[in-house]
């Protein structure tokens, strides 16, 4: 170190010169006897689209609440996501394989369901089908012969009720009456069926995307207009699935109900499913814009979050065109079984941080019963996995195995006020679905996703933040109308402005006449916060008084 004076008028200044010299250290575990390179990254532009998506799905799962996981998924479309709406009672024909590819799901339809119920079950079900077939029986006949519903009073022809949903109106009673006789006899001796929940006409949503699905010709002709896109018109896109279920009641508990089987029998190569790369509008399902949403019939932070058994009506049966043929009849019983079982889980699943894009790590099993009070049929179905996303479509190696049986009757009429032909087998089988006990999952983290001490929005330690998250979330839910209503082309400008370009001095204001402005790629989260009023605003100097004229917003940018 050295001093140096410099002469500044009458001042001497002395300067200190540093000197010092840095040496950097060399640290020997850097070196490797074998050079090693940085990853070579596709810097492509479906490579980097994919990395994109591959993010977004990494970000989903590191969200610490289930309601700010299924937020985050309609984040990227303000009004919603264009996808295939399918309802319960409304299937299709000839749908079978479509619906086994949509839910990567293999069929086995046997005289009876598996062998997964014990000899213990089975003969505890014998036992009690002998002792309420009397309940049974005397609830049958109350639903059908002591009850007149307003239809059957009222000759208003304004009041027409069609001949379907009279039939599920009966149902709806009837299987109420056989629930409640069931859980009547059986809460008092099996504790899991008095710590159930039992829900009626719950509201049952799913929502998922399916890959390898072959693109709308819409896009197919924009891309062969393109010379970056032409070689990939025909590559096969992701579409997305929203269903719509209306169970008649469904029984939840706090634990899981064990495995139909072994979670790897579901990479069993034998287990074909059927392959369906066509656009699912040639089987007769239509699009809505609609925010995806997955409800299992229950609020997330319900205890109870794990489906025992759910009931559904076929009453769409009855106004089904004969011409479909009884064996399409049949698959439809399958098409809504598959649905309403895989739709149910997937929400369940969503409920424990998993989502469509991030798949489960253990089975959950639930049981399906399809019914009209005198025929029922019952399903098995086990949820292994929920990636059927682009290429998992075909390549994910698990499969969701569903097991069912053939329409089976209770009974075969009712005549002089008794039930005739009453079927104890069927009621047995009915029994053993409530006798299976949920039990707790040795070894299993059920919610790894989640943060442990904030699984929920109810669970945030600041009011503000869990306030606006309930109202945003449940409103989103809703799905009402957004504040600007859905874009649209009306029929004049796509004939005189788009079709054939006869105003050429009109004013380019709407959407199609501008450039890069596409309102179907707005944001959710575009758009004006909720005006603060001068009277709600801090208090404070004059300067931020008026400064903050908006509330805040907490969405996870």
């Amino acid at each position: 170190m050295s001093f140096v004076r410099i002469r500044h008028k009458n001042n001497i200044i002395p300067l200190i010169r540093s000197s010092l010299r840095y040496y950097s250290s060399v640290n020997e575990d850097e070196y490797s006897e074998t050079p090693e390179y940085p990853p070579i990254i596709d810097d492509s532009l479906d490579a980097r689209k994919k990395r994109l998506k591959l993010s977004w799905h990494d970000k989903i799962k590191s969200l610490k609440t289930v309601e700010e996981k299924l937020f985050e998924i309609n984040i990227p479309k303000y009004y919603g996501w264009k996808c295939f709406l399918l309802k319960e009672g409304v299937i299709p024909y000839n749908s079978l394989d479509f619906t086994q590819y949509a839910t990567r799901t293999y069929l086995m339809k046997n005289e009876d369901l598996p062998a997964y119920y014990s000899k213990e079950i089975e003969e505890e079900a014998c036992c009690l089908a002998d002792s309420i077939q009397s309940q049974v029986e005397d609830a049958i006949l109350f639903e059908t012969c002591d009850v007149r519903r307003s239809y059957d009073l009222d000759n208003d022809d304004s009041n027409f009720v069609s001949p379907g949903e009279k039939e599920t109106i009966l149902t709806n009673s009837m299987v109420n009456q056989i629930n409640n006789v069931i859980l009547a006899n059986l809460a008092g001796k099996y504790d899991h069926l008095l710590q159930a929940q039992v829900d009626y006409e719950p509201r049952l949503e799913s929502f998922w995307s399916l890959g390898g699905l072959a693109p709308p010709e819409a896009m197919r002709k924009s891309k062969l207009g393109c010379k970056w896109t032409e070689d990939k018109a025909d590559e096969p896109i992701d579409r997305f699935i929203q269903y719509l279920g209306s169970p008649i009641l469904q029984l939840r508990h706090e634990q899981p109900l064990p495995p139909l089987v072994d979670h790897s029998e579901g990479e069993n190569p034998e287990l074909e499913v059927p392959l369906f790369t066509l656009d699912p509008r040639t089987d007769g399902f239509f699009q809505e814009h609609r925010h995806g949403t997955n409800i299992p019939g229950f609020w997330p932070g319900d205890p109870c979050e794990f489906g025992l058994v759910s009931f559904h009506s076929r009453g769409h049966l009855v106004e089904r065109p004969t011409s479909f043929g009884e064996t399409d009849h049949l698959e439809a019983l399958d098409v809504q079984a598959i649905f309403a079982s895989y739709s149910w889980l997937l929400a369940q699943a969503c409920y424990q941080g998993f989502s469509t894009f991030n798949d489960i790590t253990y089975p959950l099993v639930t049981q399906t019963v399809i019914t009209n009070g005198r025929l029922w049929s019952f399903y098995g179905y086990q949820l292994n996995t929920t990636l059927l996303h682009s290429e998992n479509a075909k390549e994910n190696p698990q499969r969701n195995l569903c097991y069912g049986t053939k329409p089976l009757p209770l009974y075969d009429g009712v005549e002089s006020g008794r039930v005739v032909g009453f079927n104890p087998d069927v009621l047995k089988t009915l029994l053993k679905l409530y006798l299976n006990v949920p039990r707790h999952r040795e070894g299993v983290e059920l919610k790894p996703y989640l943060h442990p001490s904030m699984r929920y929005i109810a669970d945030m330690k600041h009011t503000p933040p869990r306030v606006w998250w309930e109202k945003q979330f449940k409103h989103m839910y809703s799905n009402r109308p957004r504040h600007r209503l859905m874009y649209e082309i009306y029929d004049w400008e796509k004939i005189y402005k788009i079709d054939h370009k006869t105003r050429p001095l009109d004013k380019r204001l709407r959407p199609f006449e501008l450039p890069d402005n596409n309102p179907f790629k707005r944001r959710y989260n575009d758009h004006t916060p909720e005006y603060m009023p001068k009277v709600l605003r801090p208090a404070g100097k004059r300067t931020g008084f008026f400064r903050q004229k908006f509330f805040k917003t907490y969405y996870n940018n």
